[in-house]
């Protein structure tokens, strides 16, 4: 997937990239910000806005997880996109990763508060950790929108997939593949809400199952294919006998199905979360062990956390603060007329 790198004057937003850690690949572009306006941002940091009921858009800043997950990458750019829709071109959009690093995020939301920036979206990398740099930019009077996975802080609203459900729909098709009996392990990731959350959901079905047994849960495969190579590789040589595999999200169970593809074995299946392309594409595979991912909608979410945003700038609070967004479960039987996100 194409991404246009956008940047921002490092002078003022003193955003640093560091080594990537979480859902990454590696790559040397996946910290990097990403703003379609190259215009000095005047800091204002003195100035406290509130919601008048007459705020015009001027800028939104984005900080993710991980911008070498094509997931994040989507949402970065439907954020973009919705913030110019609403605001015109000139709004200013900066969309950067924390590399899943809590120090390097809430240093970004610091700079983001300074910044006089109108919305601020935190994909959050640790849920309580985050908590003073939210509530010191809600004291400076910043709109911070939770996307993705919830944060502690104040936030004015969480839009998330739900998560729970995501885990439950995903394992409930294990137990019933497997008919109620067989050995299981999760492929975990990175401790966040929404990781965290899914594990909860998986494990609530699994545990009304008696004859299914969890043979490990507590591997952190990072959320990156990578991780998820490596954590499989391990799995398949501590466990001779696994039935299915639950991934905490797509990349890490792509990367669990490379690890059974080298290692020739196909005596158990896997499912994923998020929907991503290369899983649509794994699970179309006439002879793959990739079966059903439970989709999420990364456009939808940024999308919302933005209109929300621009709601509260203009005064008007969402109804109910936490929004959830359902997923769907796509398998091999519907993936033909499923194409996930794009």
């Amino acid at each position: 997937m194409n991404v246009k790198k956008i940047t921002i004057a490092a002078s003022i937003l003193g955003i640093i990239s560091g080594s990537l850690i979480g859902c990454t690949n590696g790559s040397p572009d996946g910290n990097t910000a990403t703003n379609t306006d190259t215009k000095p941002v005047t800091n204002t940091s003195a100035e406290t806005k509130t919601a008048t009921g007459n705020g015009k858009l001027k800028s939104v800043a984005f900080t993710v997880g991980d911008l070498s997950n094509p997931f994040f990458v989507l949402m970065g750019q439907a954020t973009e996109a919705e913030a110019k829709k609403i605001g015109g071109k000139d709004v200013n959009v900066t969309v950067v990763s924390s590399a899943y690093d809590l120090n390097q995020q809430s240093n970004q939301i610091e700079n983001f508060t300074a910044s006089n920036t109108d919305i601020i979206i935190v994909n959050a990398a640790d849920k309580s950790g985050i908590k003073p740099a939210i509530e010191k930019a809600k004291q400076a009077g910043r709109i911070v929108i939770a996307v993705d996975t919830g944060a502690e802080g104040g936030v004015d609203a969480t839009i998330t997939t739900n998560n729970v459900q995501a885990g439950e729909v995903s394992c409930k098709y294990i137990a019933d593949r497997l008919k109620g009996k067989g050995n299981v392990v999760i492929v975990n990731g990175p401790p966040v809400d929404s990781v965290t959350q899914r594990v909860s959901g998986c494990e609530n079905v699994l545990s009304k199952y008696p004859d299914i047994k969890i043979l490990s849960k507590n591997q952190n495969a990072e959320g990156s294919r990578d991780g998820g190579l490596r954590v499989m590789t391990d799995l398949l040589t501590t466990f001779p006998k696994i039935d299915a595999v639950f991934a905490i999200n797509d990349p890490s169970g792509v990367g669990a199905e490379l690890a059974a593809n080298q290692a020739q074995r196909k005596d158990f299946f896997i499912v994923g979360v998020d929907g991503a392309p290369e899983a649509i594409t794994a699970i179309a595979a006439k002879d793959g062990i990739y079966a059903a991912t439970a989709t999420q909608n990364p456009r939808g979410m940024a999308e919302k956390a933005v209109q929300v945003g621009n709601d509260i700038l203009n005064g008007k609070k969402p109804s109910n603060s936490t929004i959830l967004i359902p997923v769907k479960l796509i398998t091999k039987d519907n993936v033909s007329t499923e194409k996930g996100w794009k």
